[in-house]
């Protein structure tokens, strides 16, 4: 266990849907290799929309990652990697999956290992009910930072609806859905809140420049 070194902290950078969290981690692990450090990467067990063990960007960005499910302690798995190689930084993607107990793991890897840890997840399921995940890393990990994305009105989107097979919303059901025909679409709370879809406009989407240059570290 290595005790020298600046203190590390541990980061939680939360979305909606589709507001490019995936390529934002994939980026900065690339940073930390471009430099010479190496980063480990960990991705949900239950997120198998691409292959298992990878995580991938809508942009076509992927890498090899680590897989974890409930029963995986992250600090124990970290320390044990740290043995065998150097381990610069921990990325975590699809963090709302993870327990209360391993963001707890997470933050002793920040604390006693001194390696940063960066998740990245979504803050709210699409009933608006926080992840379990997600809740505990809102209340403990030192730096948030919110990936900001545009409802298709123009405002930031906050909140995550689930559409059927016929693009309806759907209301109702088990907070995870695993290989099913379900698709996700971020919405401002306003148009969540009235279950009201519609189409951006040319003015709209010009908002969403504005709105990635607003300041997103709280």
């Amino acid at each position: 266990m290595r005790h020298q070194g600046p203190m590390a902290k541990l980061y939680f950078n939360f979305s909606a849907m589709n507001a490019g969290k995936s390529t934002l981690l994939l980026q900065a692990s690339y940073n930390y290799q471009e430099r010479g450090m190496r980063s480990l990467l960990f991705t949900a067990a239950l997120d198998n929309r691409t292959r298992v063990g990878e995580i991938s960007s809508r942009i076509g960005l992927k890498s090899e990652a680590l897989i974890y499910d409930k029963e995986l302690d992250l600090f124990d798995c970290i320390q044990k990697k740290l043995q065998e190689q150097q381990v610069n930084a921990v990325f975590i993607d699809e963090a709302q999956f993870l327990t209360e107990d391993q963001v707890w793991q997470l933050a002793r890897v920040a604390d006693l290992l001194r390696i940063p840890v960066m998740a990245y997840g979504l803050r709210t399921d699409f009933q608006g009910k926080m992840f379990p995940g997600s809740a505990a890393l809102l209340a403990i990990a030192d730096i948030l930072r919110e990936v900001r994305t545009i409802c298709w009105c123009g405002s930031k989107a906050t909140m995550v609806a689930r559409l059927d097979e016929k693009g309806k919303i759907v209301e109702e059901g088990d907070q995870v859905v695993i290989g099913g025909e379900e698709s996700y679409i971020s919405l401002c709370r306003k148009h969540w809140s009235q279950r009201k879809l519609g189409e951006p406009t040319t003015e709209n989407k010009d908002a969403l420049t504005e709105l990635m240059c607003e300041p997103v570290e709280m």
